[in-house]
Parts: C-alpha cells; structure tokens; sequence
C-alpha cells in the first residue's frame, strides 16, 4: 500500500511505501500538548518504508534523552510523526491524505486523560501503557 501524508501548510510531504501498524491514541497529558488534541492518533511504521517527498527543510525535531521524539513542521507547527534514535518510528494518522485502512486499536494511559473526554464505549482501553501482548 502506499500512503501519502503532509504538514497542514503543505510545505513537508512524505510517502509511505508499507503498512501501519499499532494504531493506538494515546490520552496522557504530555500527548495533549504535543497533539493540542484530547489525545493523539498514532500508528507505527516501518521507517525503510518511509521517505520524505519535500519541505525537509521545514522539518523540526524535539527528542527526549531517552532517544524518542517528534518531528513537526517549524512553519505552521503540525505534528508529523515519531523518532526513535533518529528514526521515523510512527506516523500521526491526521496528517495521512489517504484511508490508512486501520483502526486504533487500543486507547492508553485513559488513567490521565483530560476531565472533558468522554470515551467511547466499547473500546480497548488501558489506564496506563498496554501490556507488551495485550
């Protein structure tokens, strides 16, 4: 499958030559300031898969010590995805242009989601991280 993504500006786009995997929303406090969002929307990625198209100029990276981070675009400020010592290591599925064909499967840390967020009933919930095999 191929899959298209891009920044809301349209400066950085990049393409995906794979398949997510792990879709999951994560709903603790540090993914709200980072998403600006009740919760973020992530699915992983195999980064030989992922490439950047255009606007790599445009790109801006934000790592922890521990070698995790994100990577946003430094003109209007969207979230594009994940790092991992360096790596693309997932993708935020708002910026996808296509129907990524997955669903999240799993709602984590909704221990510390914010008081306004009603959670649907009926999904895969963990009140912190998911089990290694859930």
């Amino acid at each position: 499958m191929k899959l298209t993504g891009e920044c809301f500006c349209g400066e950085i786009k990049y393409k995906i030559d794979g398949v997510l995997s792990d879709a999951r929303s994560c709903h603790c406090s540090r993914c709200r300031k980072a998403f600006s969002s009740q919760a973020s929307s992530y699915a992983l990625v195999n980064a030989s898969e992922f490439s950047w198209v255009s606007g790599k100029e445009y790109l801006t990276t934000y790592a922890t010590q521990q070698g995790f981070g994100l990577q946003f675009c430094k003109k209007c400020g969207s979230t594009l995805c994940g790092i991992y010592e360096n790596e693309v290591h997932g993708v935020t599925l708002g910026c996808l242009n296509e129907n990524p064909e997955i669903e999240i499967g799993r709602h984590i840390f909704v221990g510390s989601k914010a008081s306004w967020e009603v959670m649907p009933d009926g999904v895969t919930q963990y009140q912190e991280h998911a089990p290694e095999n859930p």
